[in-house]
This record gives structure tokens, sequence and C-alpha cells, in this order.
């Protein structure tokens, strides 16, 4: 069941602050005062990072910009692995673009955070509570600045309904061979809402925070497919997982334990998902490793042709197709699981590269756990349009590749797919609004009805 699951979801699949709303955190006691910024870019940081928009990066000069790279990008430009860059990668580089978070979010910012509180649990973990929308910690600061920076990534601003009508990912092997699915797949933020007119959730412990629906259109064999994912308020409450099976014509629950579960050659886990992050937050141990700049895919533009069109192989490497790479301010975490839930676990560490404006996943690097590099993901956010807000990057819209290194496999994921529409929130059709349909365990019974 859990390798089935995988086949459906990861087949399918200068100052940079000023827009962010700049509130303190003192450290744990809740009070919050205005601040000017977030964070401050160190000299050595700004010194580092002289790159010219209109830079064209390729694998003659590199180099030159390593210090701007994540490890695994500079890995794969150095050779070091079975997956290396194509001869002809070529990242252009744009201006710095900051779309402001939306204004209800940074009203919900300055209306909440003061009474949000870091819970310490009896087996190491961390939880919070009075948590009621907004950014939980504007400006993290010890202790446990890593995983006050890790919330804020998960509470991120994503609009309360997402649908992606075509999304496509492909599996590629060590030859380049690729093996692809598409699919409809509708997210859905239920709790903890800042959107103006988005529908409430219900009050209680079975509050749902998000829930992510797909289903499976192509190829025929494996059409109908769904699953659901339910993530709940209450951090501390486990996942619920679902999947319809077409054979049977109803849903079966998924167990949750084997997070790591992998097969038919992909990339990702049940722990890569929800934009390069679906996992329990209490069960982390997080360290804050810094802040630093770093060249980045922001704003991308998903390909317009069928896979491998518009993409740099053998690697799968966005081409300049997809728009200009731009320089952008992180936060780069080290997670892994605190000690009483580390046995048995896939990961030895998973560094995040987080952007600091709008505290998304940017790039990955996932250890084994030997604490050797296994895998490598770059995540590509869109600029999706919002009604009533704007352009953002946190429309759970992206284009994915993780790759890896130490087994030669890809996996390629573009949402949306070949230029097939998106809809967010009240531009979504109607028959999208069926929380019971797209939300809940019994309405995917509703599938092949």
């Amino acid at each position: 069941m859990n390798g089935l699951r995988r086949s459906i979801i990861a087949i399918a699949i200068v100052g940079l602050l000023g827009a962010r709303v700049a509130l303190a955190d003192d450290g744990g006691s809740g009070a919050v005062k205005p601040a000017g910024t977030t964070a401050t870019i160190a000299p050595a940081a700004v010194a580092s990072a002289a790159i010219a928009p209109g830079t064209a990066i390729t694998m003659a000069n590199w180099s030159q910009y390593k210090d701007l790279m994540p490890e695994g990008m500079a890995r794969l430009f150095a050779g070091q692995d079975p997956l290396k860059m194509p001869a002809d990668v070529r990242m252009e580089i744009g201006p710095t673009t900051l779309h402001p978070l939306p204004k209800t979010y940074l009203a919900a910012t300055e209306k909440y955070a003061a009474q949000v509180k870091l819970i310490e649990l009896r087996d190491g973990g961390l939880s919070l509570q009075n948590y009621n929308g907004g950014i939980p910690f504007p400006n993290p600061a010890e202790p446990h600045k890593g995983w006050k920076t890790l919330a804020n990534l998960w509470y991120r601003y994503i609009p309360h309904l997402v649908v992606d009508t075509s999304g496509s990912g492909c599996g590629i092997d060590g030859s380049g061979n690729a093996n692809c699915q598409v699919y409809v797949g509708v997210k859905r933020q239920l709790a903890y809402n800042t959107d103006v007119n988005a529908p409430p959730e219900a009050a209680g412990p079975s509050a749902r925070y998000f829930t992510e629906w797909f289903m499976t259109i192509e190829p025929e064999q494996d059409k109908y497919t769904a699953y659901l994912t339910v993530n709940y308020a209450d951090p501390t409450k486990p996942e619920d997982e679902f999947i319809f099976l077409p054979s049977l014509r109803r849903y079966q629950p998924v167990a949750t334990a084997a997070r790591c579960s992998e097969s038919a050659g992909l990339d990702q886990t049940y722990e890569d998902f929800h934009n390069g992050l679906d996992t329990d937050l209490t069960q982390l141990d997080v360290e804050y490793l810094g802040q630093r700049q770093i060249i980045a895919l922001v704003d991308a533009k998903p390909p317009t042709g069928a896979f491998p069109a518009d993409v740099a192989m053998p690697l799968g490497f966005p081409t300049p197709s997809w728009g200009n790479w731009q320089l952008r301010l992180v936060d780069v975490l080290a997670v892994k699981k605190v000690p009483a839930k580390a046995s048995g676990y896939c990961y030895g560490k998973r560094v995040i590269y987080a952007d600091s404006h709008f505290s998304s996943p940017l790039w990955e690097e996932l250890y084994d756990t030997d604490l050797k590099l296994w895998k490598v993901a770059g995540i590509f956010p869109i600029e999706a349009q919002v009604p009533g807000v704007g352009p953002i990057n946190t429309g759970a819209l992206d284009v994915e590749a993780w790759w890896d290194l130490q087994h030669k496999h890809s996996t390629f994921a573009s949402e949306p797919y070949q230029g097939h529409p998106y809809y967010i929130n009240e531009e979504a059709p109607k028959e999208y609004n069926d929380d019971a349909r797209y939300t809940t365990a019994a309405g995917l019974n509703l599938i092949m009805r």
C-alpha cells in the first residue's frame, strides 16, 4: 500500500525582507515587539553575493559562483556523483523579486504572534499552542531558533483552495528512460485560514489543517486511482492517509508508520511531499545553521511540452525557458528526528534552504543514516496569482526535481503540466468547493459514480 501511494504522488509530482512583517520573538515568553527586519545579512555574505543580473552560469564558469550554490548544486557541477550537470547547462541570473505576503496573513501575524507558546514534550520533541494564523514566530530567536524557523515554514501562507487540473511527474532511471503519470490535484487549507471569505474549519480535537487529494488520469491502467492525506490542526495528531482503488470501488486507509517507504525506482518518501516537507513537527530536532544567499529558481515557468521537452537531460535540470534564477536570502536548517523517534528512520539529516521572505523550501539535501549525501532536491515555485492578493510563491504549485545521487535515479514533477490551467480560491469551478468530496475519506467513494 505504501508503494502504491508513492506511485501516485511521487511520480505525479541589496535587502530581501522589506515586505515581511517585522516582529521580534523574545525567545519564548510570547511577547512581540516591533523590529526593523526579521534578520540581517552578515557583511561577509553580502560581499560573497556579487552576481549581476544578466550573468549566465555554465560549465565553463560555475566555480566562480560556487559560494552562492547549495552544496548539492555545487556537487552536480563538480561531477562528484553518478548524476552530473548536463554539459550545456545554462543558468541565467535575473533581478531578485519579492512578492508581498498577503495583508490578511500579516495582519493575523500582528494579532496572534504574541500568544504563541513553544511547548517541550516528554519525548524530547517540541510543539506549539495558541497558534491561530499568520507567522507563528515572526523573528525566531534562541532557544529552539531552528524549530521556530521550521514552524514558520510549516505555517507559511497557502491559499485555502488550489486546483491543479493537470499535474505530471516522471520517474527517470539511470539510462534516462522515463515513466510518467498525469493527475488532478486538489489542495485545501481548512484551519488557520487568513484568506477573505475562506470557509472556517470547526474547532475541536479533529480539526483539519490541510488536505491533499490526487487522482490519476493517465496512464489508462491507473486511471481513477486516488489518494487523500489529512493533516490536523493539532500538530501532535498523526496525519491520516487513504487510497481509492478502482478495482475495489472503495477507499482503504493507509498505514502511516512507514514514512520512509519507496518503490518503483522513485525518489521521494512520505516525508518529502507537500512541496518539500510533509512530516510531524513534534518529532524533529532542528539546528539553525544560519542565513546565507543562494541562487534559486523562483517564479519558475513550468515546461509547456511533454516531458522531456524544455528539460536538460539526462539530469532533468531546468533550462533557460523556465525563467531567470535569482539571488535569494535563505535560512539554512539541519533537520533530524529526536532520538526517541529516530529508530528505523530513513534520513540521518535533511538540510533545508528555506526562503527567508516567504518561508518555503527552495533546495534540500538529504543524508542517509551514515550521514552520506543521498538525495538532492531542487524546488522551483511558480508565480501564482491569488484573487484579491496578487502574485505569490506559496500557491502549492511548483516544479520539483529529486536526484538520488547514490543510485542514479531522478523524479521530475510539474504542477501545472503542459500549460493546463490551475485555479485558486474563488476562481475554482463550483464542483471543487465540495468539502465532503475532496477532503474526507468517504468522498473517495464517489469516484467512478
